[in-house]
């Protein structure tokens, strides 16, 4: 997908450029530098953040066509500021209808490293240009930006490396998106676990498919209890990656896998019910970081687990009022079967911490609550551990999915442990709704470092933007995986 050209290679097809405020281009080409410039003075080209201008040229030894884009203040840039800027040229050269496209790298990285501006240059160009599958019958195909050159005046064979680096990041997050996708009836608990046994065998990982009989021989009551009325069997499906040579210091992604909610007999209204098909982001997000992972195979151990099941009714679906029990022997009164997802987590983390976990990091699209609080800008986050929060908080942002704390004590504690007839309820009130549904799964994590992502909010962009269309955005892969590739 990459090539390194010299500036003494010539571009014939297609250039990207960039251009910052009160700044002449930097392009070492004099003579297309000179050209550029007589269109800057014009005005016809403008360093407005994320403006993108195209020229034509049709002298010999220039490129047919250059882009180029508005980089804004130097002083502002930042590698999110940078990738949506990247993306937007590359949605713009997708939509000419280009399949190759050359980038000018000192021209558009401003005051970062060429190693850094080449991994976010392989990262957008794989996420901006991505669009979601669909089962119409009469497809429009459109040309896929699939070669990227980068031009720089410095050598560099050494940047392919971060080229694929960013690349890996992009398909994590495609991955994810393309499971978020799926309609429930094709993307059922069975058919994710066959999806992590692929990518499983692909990056030589190791994989198990718990089913029913083996969550009954475990003890995994509350998992059971959100599959009861399901005519689809649950799986809880279990990836590990061996970095090191000891099977020591493991990470566990934990994510939520339902891959439809109904409610239950606490029944979502008709308004509620579409999109549940994406109630399974956080499973999708894991197995996302996981592709990242086996792509770029760090030095680290990681377990992925993702309890998975739809949630649905019949006569034999769990009620609210009954009580269950749960794999890690703590008994649940089930006050809602609408907050199932922190059923399924807390069997998820419970087995997490069998299997070694030393440290977890949940994943769920569990409350509406949380959309509430932080809308669709903002993951929300709950911790038992500030250190292990705050090393998370600063991947998220970095690779541009922010995360937000919410409060985590006692009085909140608490309220998940009121209930006249079992160890915990579910559900205890409307307030606080996004730190009860944590603070229920915190109380099955016990001391083990834990943080918990609510993507509720996130996980869905309701419009096209510079990074990808309307629809499923992948969010947390990058974070997840980054978690382990930038401290291996």
């Amino acid at each position: 997908m990459f090539t390194i050209l010299s500036k003494e290679d010539s571009v014939r097809g297609a250039l990207i450029v960039g251009l910052h405020e009160e700044e002449s281009i930097n392009i070492q080409d004099e003579r297309l530098k000179q050209n550029v410039d007589t269109y800057i003075k014009r005005g016809d080209v403008s360093s407005t953040y994320k403006q993108v201008a195209t020229l034509y040229f049709a002298e010999e030894g220039l490129p047919e066509k250059v882009y180029v884009v508005g980089l804004g203040a130097r002083a502002s840039m930042t590698q999110d500021r940078f990738r949506k800027a990247a993306g937007h040229a590359f949605q713009k050269v997708q939509k000419d209808g280009l399949e190759e496209i050359a980038v000018s790298l000192e021209s558009v990285r401003g005051d970062m490293s060429r190693e850094e501006a080449a991994e976010l240059l392989g990262e957008s160009i794989v996420t901006s240009t991505y669009s979601l599958p669909t089962f119409k019958t009469n497809k429009l195909e459109r040309p896929a930006l699939t070669k990227l050159y980068v031009q720089t005046d410095q050598g560099g064979d050494d940047l392919l490396s971060f080229l694929n680096k960013g690349e890996a990041y992009g398909r994590g997050v495609n991955k994810a998106r393309d499971l978020v996708h799926l309609p429930a009836n094709i993307l059922t608990s069975t058919r994710m676990a066959e999806y992590a046994t692929e990518m499983a065998k692909e990056f030589g990982m190791e994989i198990d498919i718990l089913d029913k009989k083996d969550m009954e021989d475990l003890g995994m009551g509350a998992l059971l209890a959100v599959n009861q009325g399901s005519a689809e069997p649950p799986k809880m499906i279990v990836m590990k990656y061996q970095g090191l040579e000891n099977w020591t210091d493991v990470t566990a992604f934990v994510g939520k896998g339902i891959t439809y909610d109904t409610g239950g007999y606490s029944i979502k209204t008709k308004t509620g019910m579409p999109g549940m098909k994406g109630d399974m982001g956080g499973a999708a997000a894991v197995l996302g970081a996981m592709e990242t992972v086996g792509r770029l195979q760090p030095k680290k151990n990681v377990i992925a687990v993702i309890p998975s099941t739809d949630n649905m009714i019949s006569g034999d679906a769990f009620k609210p009022d009954d009580v269950i029990t749960s794999m890690s022997g703590q008994t649940i009164e089930v006050l809602n079967t609408d907050a199932e997802g922190r059923l399924a987590l807390a069997d998820g983390v419970t087995y997490a911490k069998r299997e070694g976990a030393e440290r977890i990091i949940n994943v769920a699209t569990l409350t509406g609550g949380v959309v509430t609080a932080l809308g669709s800008w903002m993951t929300g986050a709950m911790t038992n551990n500030e250190a292990f929060y705050k090393q998370v908080q600063q991947l998220g942002e970095t690779k541009g999915e922010p995360i937000w704390l919410l409060p985590y004590n006692e009085d909140y504690k608490a309220q998940v442990r009121k209930s006249d007839i079992a160890d915990l309820n579910n559900s205890p009130t409307r307030k606080a709704h996004a730190i009860m549904g944590g603070a229920f799964v915190g109380a099955f994590v016990g001391d083990t470092p834990w943080v918990h992502l609510d993507i509720a909010g996130t996980s869905v962009a309701e419009s096209a933007h510079e990074l990808g269309p309307k629809g499923p955005t992948g969010v947390m892969a990058k974070t997840l995986s980054g978690f382990l590739i930038e401290n291996s």
